[in-house]
């Protein structure tokens, strides 16, 4: 099975400007990636799509391929990820001559993964029972108990009204927070399908430290604050 690792860094961002190359001690977000990806023993291939030649001139500088620019009509703020996905494969395919790989999509956003976390994806995708593996981690909220959302008057309620009232959370259905620290997916499910949850899937579940998602200046100061945690320990060990 050849694996192609995939990681889209558009220029474009409007929470964080420029989010792709801000820097994580001293590391753009971008390079946290790529140089994960090329820890992976199974990988052929680290290819970055972008609309942007200065994150194309990081890739190439870091050890990535940058194979193609992706157009810009895919790399806008309402552009779903999959369709950059959905371009990555096409191009490879028709241009390269690919016929059947694996995709480990990296995004850029979660960049306190480590190699484990990636190869234990890797591990439940291999057991040939699903169409795509993804992330998750335990959620702090439950739609079941204390998060809430308004109706047409401006009056809140619980998101999902359960049968019986629920005193703690933690006498609440289980649910999860999605996160975006790996997704492995074939070629054939990415050609054929329209978004994640068409096809059979499974998850893994990342440490919470691990699998925050930089969506904002506050989320990128959290991660520096755990990757400066992260670094002074193994500094002391």
């Amino acid at each position: 099975m050849e694996y192609i690792v995939l990681i889209c860094a558009r220029g474009g961002s409007k929470g964080i400007p420029k989010k792709n190359l801000r820097k994580l001690l001293g590391k753009p977000l971008l390079v946290w990636s790529i140089e994960l990806a090329k820890k992976l023993n199974m990988v052929s291939r680290v290819i970055v799509s972008t609309d942007s030649n200065e994150i194309a001139k990081v890739a190439l500088e870091n050890g990535a391929e940058v194979p193609f620019i992706r157009p810009i009509e895919l790399s806008q703020d309402n552009s779903p990820e999959w369709l950059s996905w959905d371009h990555a494969v096409k191009y490879l395919k028709e241009k390269e001559g690919l016929k059947k790989f694996t995709l480990i999509v990296l995004p850029v956003t979660s960049p306190l993964r480590n190699k484990s976390d990636v190869e234990r994806c890797i591990v439940e995708y291999e057991k040939g029972d699903s169409d795509i593996v993804i992330t998750h981690s335990k959620a702090h909220r439950s739609p079941y108990f204390n998060m809430i959302s308004s109706d047409k008057n401006g009056f809140y309620n619980l998101v999902i009204e359960p049968q019986k009232p629920i005193i703690r959370r933690q006498d609440s259905p289980e649910v999860f927070d999605m996160t975006t620290v790996a997704f492995i997916v074939s070629s054939e499910f990415v050609e054929s399908n329209d978004h994640i949850f068409e096809g059979k899937v499974r998850s893994v579940l990342i440490p919470k430290e691990r699998s925050i998602d930089i969506d904002s200046e506050f989320d990128l100061n959290i991660a520096k604050y755990l990757a400066e945690n992260n670094k002074k320990n193994n500094e002391e060990n």
